[in-house]
């Protein structure tokens, strides 16, 4: 095995193939205290917490026309998460808020996703928060790939995962281990579904993999799961402040049977808005065609980013 020289080992780093790094429009570390354009410098501390024990949480915020979707919501469900874990990031939030726009601006693109990752820090490979002196923040801005139209105007396909729900605790934290998220993901690719949908031990829905679900009945509610053992999402929140006022909103458990009896099931989420599930366990929703209800929310949640969103 050969041994190299600092400077040989970064010449052989730099020069591995990344994949998805064109992807990347512009990072910065608080170690460096720097903005970077050049994806093969994306690099992060093996021994920072956040790598090997998942110590740490995240945040996943979109923006669109340059101006980014509730900047400050993300940011306070961020300080719970944080908080829930006793962790704060090595600088003030009033100046993770400015160091997001800082980045957003150098990634010079009118439209992308953002990422906060917020970690432990380096310090060991061991399990106790001690060996960490100082917390880790790392920001990327990367590209954004909407969905086409077509899949809006057709709907898409969920199903049942076989991956349990999070325990109550552990749900309400966007943490970055997301292992079940991402074995639910798997579960609905072998599956051939667009989305998988994963269930409490007491038989009421939960969420998705990233996003949250909602149904609308067979009455015309619009119904939320009680998001015991579910994250509560920016994008839910912000549609139902902007939903409240034209039709009933009911926070309760669900079933899956509902499911199958609803005239729309719909998904909340950052990257799409409001999109119309059409098919659950290969059967159909209501006639199968994206309903009024999640037409309406995807417009409004588009017109509040424009009337909204923080410019940069």
């Amino acid at each position: 095995m050969e041994i190299l020289d600092t400077q040989a080992y970064l010449d052989r780093m730099l020069a591995v193939e990344r994949p998805g790094s064109g992807n990347v429009l512009a990072f910065y570390e608080h170690r460096v205290g720097a903005v970077c354009k050049d994806p093969k410098l994306m690099l992060m501390p093996w021994d920072d917490h956040l790598v090997h024990r998942g110590d740490g949480v995240f945040e996943t915020l979109k923006y669109l026309h340059r101006r980014i979707y509730q900047l400050d919501a993300h940011l306070e469900r961020m300080k719970k998460s944080s908080a829930a874990i006793f962790l704060s990031p090595p600088c003030a939030w009033e100046a993770v808020r400015a160091l997001i726009l800082d980045v957003a601006k150098a990634a010079g693109r009118d439209q992308g996703l953002f990422r906060i990752l917020l970690g432990r820090g380096p310090g060991g490979f061991g399990i106790d928060p001690a060996e960490c002196p100082v917390s880790s923040l790392y920001l990327v801005a990367y590209d954004f790939h909407p969905k086409s139209e077509s899949v809006f105007e057709k709907g898409v396909t969920a199903f049942r995962t076989s991956i349990p729900a999070k325990q109550p605790f552990m749900a309400k934290i966007k943490s970055t281990d997301y292992l079940p998220n991402v074995l639910m993901k798997r579960d609905a690719v072998e599956y051939g579904a667009d989305f998988p949908i994963c269930f409490c031990e007491n038989g009421f829905m939960a969420e998705g993999a990233t996003e949250n679900i909602c149904i609308v009945d067979a009455d015309g509610k619009f119904v939320v799961p009680e998001l015991n053992n579910a994250l509560t999402g920016t994008t839910l929140m912000r549609a139902l402040d902007l939903i409240k006022d034209d039709m009933p909103v009911v926070f309760r458990g669900i079933r899956e049977e509902e499911l199958y009896q609803a005239k729309e099931i719909i998904v909340l989420g950052t990257t799409a808005d409001a999109l119309s599930i059409v098919r659950y366990n290969g059967k159909p929703v209501h006639d199968v065609r994206p309903g009024p209800v999640s037409k309406k929310l995807r417009a409004l949640l588009q017109q509040d980013l424009l009337d909204n969103g923080v410019l940069f």
